[in-house]
Order: C-alpha cells, then structure tokens, then sequence
C-alpha cells in the first residue's frame, strides 16, 4: 500500500508535546498543550506508551514521578488510573490517544513518537496503527526503539513512519544506517547532533524529510534549517525570529 504524502511534515514548525509553557501553567502531553498547538497552528508532536489493559496514553516518561509527584510507571497503570491523575497540580491528565485525535479532529498535523518498553510494549505499535488506521488526518509515527520500528511494517500500512535518532559515533550511525532496511520513511535526529554522514544520506541521497529535535532557542533554530527540513521546538514562537 502506497504511504500516505509526507509533504506536510516539512511545511510548518512542530510543538514539542504541544504548544507548553514549559510546565508553568500549561504542561507537556496535555490537551491543553496540544489545544494551543492547534490554534496556533503548529503541528504537534506528542508520545505515547501502553498502559496495562493495552489502551494508548500520551505520556512522556517511563516513570510518573516528575510530571504526577506519583510513584510507579505508566506500564502499571490502567487507562482509567492513568487519566485519574494530575499533571504538575493542574486540571489536566495524561490524555488518551484516542482524546488527542478528537482534539485535533484531523486538521491539525500529529507526529506520534512511540515509547518502547522491553517487556511491557507488546501491541503498542498495533494499536497506535489501528486508531490511526481510520483517522483522516496529516499523521506519521516514529521511535527510538529500533525494535519497534521493525513491527511497523506490518501494521502501518499507509502511515508513514520516522526513525528518532541522536549520536554521531561510528556504532551509532552503523545502527541508524541498519533501520533503512525496515521502511523508514522519514527521519528526526537530534539538532545539536547534526550535521552527521547518516543525516545527510537520508536527506540528500533518499531524499527523505529530516525534522529535528529539540529546538530551544535561535542559535539551534538556525543550524537546524541549515541540515534540516523542519524543527521540532519547545519554549518559544518561531515566528518570532526572523529567518533570512
């Protein structure tokens, strides 16, 4: 099945776990944060993991400690436990994918980074793919977890789908280069990492968009439209620095 056109990947900035304040007021991986994202018109990356009765929750961390005060980790918890809790003493809670989607109601661009957990991820990369499977909107999935990245063929279908990446030693780039053999489609690598030989072969020989993490400030804006396509940033606007 043909992959869905990731020309809107590249086409505007992306909000780190949505459009936060920095965990002032408004928190990361939260609907507000991702409703701020989408009136600001940004896209909007965000993570997920599995909880234990195999529902999609988005949430960053492994552990719950720093976003809840909560002891344990979100493999422990059910859907319904997770969302009973509060991030950082707001009214917000760890949301649902299932939320998310409805949030953004397809007109909002999502890229979903999947959080693999050896032991306590079996069916997320299924799952994520069969919530996606019948939404209408700009969507593509990526992970870390190159085990994870290698179920994605089987069940992504049309979703396009994006190794995260970071490191520049030779066993780094040598692992990054072997994930080209699993349909990768796209690329996120980490900005101070860049420029490295693996980037700049997926960019400039397989042409595939290269978006880049964590963009804070204007100095890692700037490099990061000198080797890439697209940034993933957090703690400012990108309009407000001018780009000549």
């Amino acid at each position: 099945m043909p992959k869905q056109s990731l020309d809107w990947l590249t086409e505007r900035p992306i909000a780190h776990r949505g459009l936060h304040d920095m965990n002032n007021a408004v928190w990361e991986n939260t609907l507000s944060a991702f409703e701020r994202a989408r009136d600001a018109g940004y896209a909007i990356e965000c993570d997920v993991h599995l909880t234990v009765d195999n529902d999609v929750i988005v949430f960053h961390d492994d552990g719950l400690k720093r976003l809840t005060g909560t002891d344990g980790f979100v493999w422990q918890r059910t859907s319904a436990e997770m969302q009973a809790l509060r991030l950082g003493g707001t009214k917000d809670h760890p949301p649902t994918l299932a939320q998310l989607l409805d949030l953004v109601d397809s007109k909002t661009p999502l890229v979903i980074e999947l959080k693999g957990i050896p032991g306590h991820d079996e069916g997320l990369v299924e799952r994520v793919c069969s919530a996606l499977a019948i939404y209408d909107g700009p969507v593509a999935i990526m992970s870390f977890d190159h085990w994870l990245i290698r179920q994605m063929p089987e069940y992504a279908g049309d979703i396009p789908c994006g190794l995260t990446a970071l490191g520049v030693d030779n066993k780094d780039l040598e692992a990054h280069f072997s994930m080209l053999g699993h349909g990768i489609d796209f690329v996120s690598y980490c900005a101070a990492h860049l420029p490295n030989p693996f980037a700049r072969y997926a960019r400039e020989r397989l042409n595939m968009p290269l978006i880049t993490w964590t963009v804070r400030d204007e100095a890692a804006l700037r490099h990061s439209y000198k080797y890439g396509d697209q940034i993933t940033f957090e703690g400012f606007r990108p309009e407000d620095i001018a780009i000549a």
